[in-house]
Order: C-alpha cells, then sequence, then structure tokens
C-alpha cells in the first residue's frame, strides 16, 4: 500500500478581528470563563476577501498557563455571501511571557502557543470549498485586533 503524502499548509487568508474588552463570568475552582465581544474586522488574503461581521464572541476558559478558545462568528465574503465559523483552540504561555506580552515587549512568537482549528459552514457554490477543508489558524494580537491566519490543509 503506498504510503500516505506529508500534509501541506496553503495560506488561504487573514482575519484581523477587532474586539471590545474580555468579561470575566466567573466558573469553577482553578478555572476562570470569560467572553470577548467581536465588534468587526476585516478578511484578505489570496483565496478569500470580505469583512468579519459584528456580533459574535469569543467563550475562553483559562486553566493555569493554557486557556481554550471557542469563537463563532460571521464572515461577510466580498461577493455578500455570509460564512459562519466555529473556530476552537488553545492560547498558551507562562505567566512571564503573558506579563510581557501584556506591557507591550515583543516577544519571539516560539514562546506561546495560540492556534485555532476553524470549522466554515456556507451553501454558496463559490465558498462551499471551506466547509469542505480542513484549516488551521496562526493566532497573534497586533494592535488591539486578534489576527489570525487560515492555512488549508492539503
Amino acid at each position: 500500500m503506498p504510503a500516505l503524502p506529508d500534509p501541506e499548509l496553503t495560506f488561504a487568508f487573514e482575519a484581523r478581528v477587532s474586539v471590545a474588552p474580555s468579561e470575566r463570568i466567573g466558573h469553577g475552582v482553578g478555572e476562570e470563563l470569560w467572553f470577548t465581544p467581536i465588534t468587526g474586522g476585516t478578511v484578505d488574503g489570496p483565496l478569500l476577501q470580505g469583512t468579519v461581521v459584528a456580533g459574535g464572541g469569543d467563550w475562553s476558559t483559562k486553566r493555569g498557563d493554557a486557556t481554550e478558545l471557542d469563537a463563532r462568528y460571521l464572515l461577510r465574503a466580498s461577493d455578500g455571501t455570509l460564512i459562519d465559523i466555529v473556530n476552537r483552540g488553545f492560547w498558551r504561555a507562562s505567566e512571564d511571557v503573558e506579563q510581557r506580552l501584556i506591557a507591550g515587549e515583543e516577544v519571539d512568537p516560539s514562546q506561546w502557543y495560540y492556534r485555532t482549528a476553524p470549522v466554515f459552514r456556507t451553501d454558496a457554490p463559490a465558498h462551499r470549498w471551506l466547509a469542505e477543508t480542513v484549516f488551521v489558524g496562526l493566532a497573534r494580537e497586533d494592535q488591539g485586533q486578534v489576527c489570525i491566519r487560515f492555512y488549508a490543509l492539503a
């Protein structure tokens, strides 16, 4: 039987997501639940352009040095198509690195982990490929926005 090929990633687009301040909801012992409203943003790249629709949000659960992310929002493609995205992932950094980032220091990305596994839904023929492809998201904060570079997995 032939060997499976090694996976390859192809850059599809970047979403620059604008957010309002996070609000602590509270939760159980050893973890905290937060909500971050999504207020808009842009989508730009070789395979998709458009905007991030205001009104979604990210529910994040912090446990120790790791935060589990569970964001849901809409993208509007440049042709007007609405695309639903459920974007789950993890943010992980030591307390020292997190404090340095909060202070505005530049920190080498190898010192923190901010990855997502998005799932897209749409029935628009021009964008159906989004709902039929596995993606990986690499995220960072940049000037008050959450920037996620989405890569299609071949």
